[in-house]
């Protein structure tokens, strides 16, 4: 299959002397919804940064639809959409002016740029707003004008760095379905967050960075059959006694009537419930401590997430 993204024995040292990544490769095939996470310093902005020509690479070579950046920089920038983690708008232009301004600097008419934008507003539900200026916004709408920015030259490859940073539940399952939908019609996605629901959710493949190495770089399916247990926290009718030790569970008290249980991956809630059932223990609630992608991460990391 055709790849997206290659990175090629990939080093970025920096003039301090610092090596933020230590000979990387990886890479991403062609309409992939993709996961690139790490803790934060791990290399994850560097990465990003050279596929999108804004950081010089030491050694290496990164390809674009099977063409070096280096040697074809116009053809990367023309297929690459990038979504920043920071607000990087012009805060006194309406930003149907500042989507039409992108538009011009991609080689789209004045015309082409109006119908693109037109789309792009309605489908991301801030039409209302076009005629507003980027400091008349709220942070969900900047995240969404971004979003539309990032896709006004139809990009073959749109690059996510943390996209729902900052915004409501509601909003971010309503831009979480938009991704999707771009995706299945064809469009590559790299997506970086610290929302591990969020890549666990929407990716086909990931890759783990951590000090300037990849340390996981497999499918989303794969990442959970290496996961053999599960944690739950448990909360009881009664009050909690050694009765529960004889359940075969790993069983880490929280306080009398709360406590951490881990299970085998494949055993269900139901099983949990009926088994501490017949031991005579009422389960008043049960959830997972965790999801599935953020306990191998923390794993791999042995670092929480900030």
């Amino acid at each position: 299959m055709e790849k997206a993204l290659e990175i090629i024995e990939l080093n970025k040292v920096y003039r301090n002397k610092v090596q933020a990544l230590n000979n990387i490769s990886l890479s991403v095939e062609k309409g992939d919804f993709f996961a690139f996470l790490g803790p934060n310093g791990a290399g994850k902005s560097t990465v990003i940064g050279i596929i999108s020509s804004l950081v010089n690479i030491t050694s290496g070579r990164v390809n674009i639809l099977g063409k070096d950046i280096l040697k074809y920089s116009d053809f990367a920038k023309r297929n690459i959409g990038l979504v920043p983690q920071e607000y990087n708008l012009c805060q006194f232009i309406p930003i149907e002016e500042t989507m039409v301004n992108v538009g011009g600097y991609f080689g789209l008419n004045r015309k082409e740029a109006e119908s693109r934008t037109n789309v792009l507003f309605n489908q991301l539900g801030i039409w209302d707003k076009r005629k507003n200026t980027p400091r008349e916004l709220s942070g969900g709408m900047k995240r969404r004008l971004m979003i539309a920015r990032a896709m006004i030259h139809r990009p073959n490859i749109l690059i996510l760095d943390e996209p729902t940073a900052g915004v409501d539940t509601e909003l971010r399952l309503t831009m979480w379905d938009f991704f999707q939908e771009i995706n299945d019609q064809g469009t590559t996605i790299i997506l970086t967050t610290h929302y591990l629901e969020e890549a666990e959710r929407l990716c086909k493949n990931l890759a783990i960075i951590h000090k300037g190495n990849i340390i996981q770089n497999s499918s989303m399916s794969d990442v959970f059959k290496i996961r053999k247990q599960h944690t739950y926290i448990i909360k009881t009718l009664q009050d909690l006694d050694n009765t529960i030790q004889s359940s075969g569970y790993s069983f880490k008290k929280i306080d009398s009537r709360t406590c951490e249980i881990t299970a085998q991956e494949d055993l269900s809630v139901t099983d949990i419930i009926e088994k501490l059932r017949l031991l005579n223990i009422n389960v008043v609630n049960i959830i997972s401590k965790r999801n599935r992608l953020e306990e191998l991460f923390l794993d791999l990391t042995k670092e929480e997430l900030v």
